[in-house]
């Protein structure tokens, strides 16, 4: 199944959709790393930002994974299926108590430790959550690739599997039904503006900053599920 050339209308979902089909049709494999940007584009007759941004679509969307200084390779449909889940006692509030203890020490290595690639790709995340939000669809996919990107640029790949471990746990039944009790396009502009304030620490290499930064924005996303669900057992 060969790339084909595509016109201009929506071109980075159309790129994105080609590449998909191929990874589901098993012209690339789990674990294969796809072609580099510039051949891509040069087969599809598409400028590399548009390469680009379907690339960041197909990793917010689970088909690919960014691996900075390496490529973009092809995600294990396994690999999020078999995550532990958490027991059936525990709650959305200690998932927040402990993405707020291992994830404000991962931005503050972070600041330290990112490379320059890696700072753009996590604002980028933060870019798409806010084209995703501005769609009226909940960016919950690039809020996910917006903190794995931060625990992978700590350099230190047990990090990065806590927190997606951790993220695994974000879209469980009870989390999800909280969050439906509270999420609004309004809490989703504050959040965003959380996530710039992280990414703004760690851009300029402040650790404490950056550390604050992401306790203030957990501190905050507990604090909006029980006042908005408090307001809501109320009614």
């Amino acid at each position: 199944m060969p790339l084909t050339a595509v016109d201009n209308r929506r071109l980075y979902r159309q790129i994105a959709d080609q590449i998909a089909a191929l990874i589901d049709a098993g012209e690339y494999a789990p674990g294969q790393r796809l072609p580099p940007e510039r051949d891509l584009a040069k087969q599809l007759g598409v400028s590399r930002p548009s390469v680009r941004e379907a690339l960041i679509a197909l990793e917010v969307e689970g088909y690919v994974e960014v691996r900075m200084g390496s490529g973009v390779y092809v995600a294990d449909p396994r690999g999020s299926a078999g995550a532990a889940r958490l027991p059936a006692d525990s709650g959305p509030f200690e998932l927040i108590r402990a993405r707020w203890m291992i994830e404000s020490e991962c931005a503050a290595l972070a600041a330290k430790e990112a490379t320059k690639a890696q700072v753009r790709a996590i604002e980028e995340a933060v870019n798409e959550m806010e084209s995703v939000r501005d769609r009226g669809v909940v960016p919950l996919e690039a809020d996910r690739a917006f903190h794995l990107r931060i625990a992978e640029a700590t350099g230190n790949s047990a990090l990065a599997l806590v927190v997606q471990t951790l993220w695994a746990q974000r879209t469980g039944p009870l989390f999800l039904r909280l969050e439906h009790h509270y999420d609004t396009p309004a809490l989703w502009t504050v959040a965003i503006k959380e996530h710039r304030d992280i990414v703004a620490a760690i851009a300029r290499r402040d650790p404490a900053a950056a550390r604050a930064a992401m306790r203030r924005h957990m501190d905050h996303a507990a604090k909006r599920f029980s006042t908005s669900w408090d307001k809501r057992k109320k009614k």
